[in-house]
């Protein structure tokens, strides 16, 4: 019912990544749904999903996986109490016109009265824009480039991993506070 340590989790990754490395294979959330696509046919009209898309089954399991474990997380193994963040966060985020979170998602982004709303669909279909273009732009997501690609000593990894902290730390400081 509590978090994982830090240690833990980063163990646990550590020894992923290395039975990865080991198999020969690479890790990356967004690669799924290249695989998705090529899975149902649109490599015979898109030249990027043209591929053997069997190979990255087990992948697809990982996506499978990581949804129903979110299921079990937060339907059998939450308490119900709200997300614990400093207080200096609480305070930041209630300058900017958010309440103390209760889950992980803000409910002034992603409740339904945001959602509907003409700024709240802007800020989610923009963000899912900029978050799927850059993704495949840098050749990967977040999770891709700073665990599998660093753990690879990839340099495309490293120029990626350095511009999403700038691109998050231009996000936070600069943009964010602009929209609210």
């Amino acid at each position: 019912m509590q978090s994982w340590p830090w240690w833990f989790s980063g163990i646990c990754i550590s020894a992923i990544m290395f039975f990865l490395i080991f198999f020969g294979k690479t890790f990356g959330f967004s690669s799924n749904l290249a695989t998705i696509c090529a899975a149902t046919g649109f490599g015979k009209k898109i030249k990027i999903f043209e591929f053997n898309w069997k190979e990255q089954i087990w992948n697809l399991v990982f996506l499978v996986g990581s949804i129903i474990g979110g299921f079990i997380a937060k339907h059998f193994l939450s308490t119900g109490a709200p997300v614990q963040i400093s207080a200096s966060t609480i305070r930041d985020l209630r300058n900017l016109g958010f309440a103390a979170p209760v889950s992980i998602q803000p409910i002034e982004l992603f409740g339904s009265d945001a959602i509907y709303s003409l700024k709240g669909f802007l800020i989610l279909a923009i963000g899912g824009l900029m978050v799927g273009f850059g993704s495949r732009y840098a050749g990967g997501c977040t999770s891709g480039h700073a665990i599998s690609g660093l753990s690879d000593l990839q340099a495309p990894s490293l120029i990626a991993v350095i511009g999403f902290f700038i691109g998050g730390l231009t996000m936070t400081f600069l943009i964010f506070p602009l929209i609210f």
